[in-house]
This record gives C-alpha cells, structure tokens and sequence, in this order.
C-alpha cells in the first residue's frame, strides 16, 4: 500500500489519464490516457501484505490490458484501412471499438471480472473502481453509441445480470457489484439519448455510491449477516448505510430516484416504453435484495457485542458521511421544490 504522499499523487495521474482521454482529439490519444489511467490505478489497488488485494490488482491489470491492446489494435487498424476520425464509411466499425470500452466499464457480458476484483479491494478502491474507473470509458462510447440491436443487447443484459446476479450474494461488496453493473446499464441508456443526461445520471449515482461505501466502511460490515450484529450506538450509521442502499435502489422519495425518472421520461419520449418497461422490472428487483437487507436488520432483534462499541464511537463523528447521506436524503425533495418554484 503506498503511503499517503504516493496515494496523492497517483490520484492526480488518475485524473490526468482520464481528462487526457475525454479532451484527445484521436483514438491514439484517447487510448494513452487510458493507459496512464490504468498505471496509476493499479499500485493504488496492490496490497504487499494483503494477498486478496495483490490478486485482485493482478486479475484487473490482465483485463484492462486485454481491453486496451484491442483497442489499440483495432483503432491501427482503422487508420491503416481507411481514416483515423471517421465512422461513416464501415457500419460494424463503432460495435467493434466499442467492445474493449464495455470490457473496461465492466457491463454485461462482459462483467465477468468485476466481483472477483471488486472482492479482493478495500473500500476506498472499491468506490474508485465504481465511480471513476467507468467515467473515461462511458465518455468515449458517447462518441459511438447510437441504438441499434447491439447496445440494446448489452443494455439489457447489463441490467437484467445486475438484477438477477445479486439475488444470491451475501458479501456487500458482490451486491455493490451488480448494482453497478445494472446502473451501468442505465448510464448506456442515457448515453443514448444525450450526454447532459449522462452526466447527471453519472454525478448522483457516484454521490450515492460514496456515500454507501463510507457508511459500510464506518460499520465494519462486510456480508449481510453482520448487518445485524450492530450495535445501539451506531444506529446513525446503521440508518445512513439503509437509506443509502434504497437511494442507490432508486426509492422515491430518495435522490437515486431522480435519475431513473429522467431516463424513463427520455425513453418513453424516443418511443422506447417496451424497454422502459424491462429495465424498470429488473431495477424493481435490485431494490428487493436492498429492501430484503434494510427490513432484516431494521425490523428483527439483533445481537449487540460490546466490544465493537469504542471503534464506532470514534467513527460517527467522520462529518463526510452525514453530509452525503443528508444530500442522498433530501436530494430528490429540494429538486422538487426548486422545480415546482421555477
């Protein structure tokens, strides 16, 4: 684990890699910020004295090259063939390179690397790898992306495997890892229909995601059961952590909501209501296995040892959580009063 000078500055090349990909003006850039992106990620991710941690990090840099060297290989491919910034003359052109994008933002089919890795990570890697790690992808399929059989494809078994994938899992951090994948999904959806859209969609499911990291991590909670093993004095945390997951669920009266009712408006607006339809079922089952969670642990007694009692009180008094938990809260009611106002 580097210290924390290190940390500091491989996050500042992890954002340069990825604005060096979403400014470049060619593929050959975009595919060198995508590198520096990954080379700053991955000492970020590796652990000497966790093993779970060096396979992991071990596991994402196989992929993420696979990703990456047939992206390159495609993209010389497309300049030595025909041109370097177009599309129009070859229709299969933006489905290929598209493909190692979706392998890097980790949406179905080709998820299959995304709980093992995010199994092995700490908390903090794993909302980096939930939120950042996906935004340099998705912004450069909004420069391919346009609905034809494929992407309805991908959308739909994005939020059909997040749904049903996380039905059985008892590790958060796996139940974490589908719903990104069926928010991945949406974000697709989004992408479709504008990057504006993308952008909001992208912004508060990143909010909520940080926002449920850090009060599991506050907890201590890794698996479901011990979810209800907390204690009478971290109840403030315990209520964080629920509202959170049912806010990333998309619950109304909660922020997470407010993104899905946009995209839903824009798919029935573009003559999408069949798929509306699909990818509002499989979000409703995403919210059981949240609802299953929070009803478990809110409703039936529960043991509290006491000798987790020191380490939370410290805890509660991190200020981030409470600010992001409240934003989460009140999000979607302060939109509606603004709106209605206006």
């Amino acid at each position: 684990m580097p210290s924390n000078s290190t940390k500091v500055l491989l996050l500042i090349t992890l954002v340069g890699g990825m604005l060096v990909s979403v400014s470049s003006n060619s593929w050959l850039g975009a595919w060198i910020g995508l590198e520096i992106n990954l080379m700053s990620f991955i000492p970020l991710m590796s652990n000497v004295k966790n093993m779970y941690n060096t396979e992991a990090s071990l596991s994402y840099f196989i992929v993420q090259v696979l990703a990456s060297a047939t992206l390159l290989f495609m993209v010389v491919m497309k300049t030595l063939t025909e041109d370097l910034f177009s599309f129009d003359s070859n229709p299969y052109a933006p489905m290929v390179i598209s493909t190692p994008l979706l392998l890097k933002s980790g949406a179905a089919p080709f998820h299959w690397w995304f709980p093992g890795v995010m199994e092995g990570l700490s908390w903090e890697n794993c909302a980096l790898l939930m939120t950042v790690q996906k935004a340099t992808p998705l912004m450069l399929l909004s420069y391919l992306i346009e609905i034809n059989t494929f992407m309805l494809m991908i959308i739909l078994m994005s939020t059909i495997v997040g749904s049903v994938g996380g039905l059985n899992q008892t590790s958060m951090r796996k139940i974490l890892t589908y719903s990104s994948i069926n928010h991945t999904g949406w974000m697709l959806i989004a992408l479709t229909t504008s990057e504006n859209m993308w952008m909001v969609y992208f912004a508060i499911y990143s909010i909520l995601a940080l926002t449920v990291v850090l009060a599991i991590k506050l907890s201590g909670v890794s698996f479901i059961n011990q979810t209800m093993m907390t204690n009478k004095d971290i109840t403030t945390i315990k209520f964080m952590m629920f509202t959170s997951l049912l806010s990333l669920g998309g619950l109304p009266p909660f922020l997470g909501f407010l993104p899905k009712w946009i995209v839903i408006q824009a798919m029935i607006t573009n003559n999408l209501a069949p798929l509306a339809t699909i990818v509002v079922v499989t979000s409703l089952l995403t919210l059981y296995y949240y609802l299953k969670i929070s009803y478990s642990s809110f409703m039936i007694s529960s043991a509290e040892p006491k000798w987790n009692l020191k380490s939370h009180k410290k805890s509660i008094k991190n200020p981030w959580a409470l600010i992001l938990s409240s934003i989460s809260l009140m999000g979607l009611t302060a939109c509606t009063i603004i709106t209605n106002i206006n």
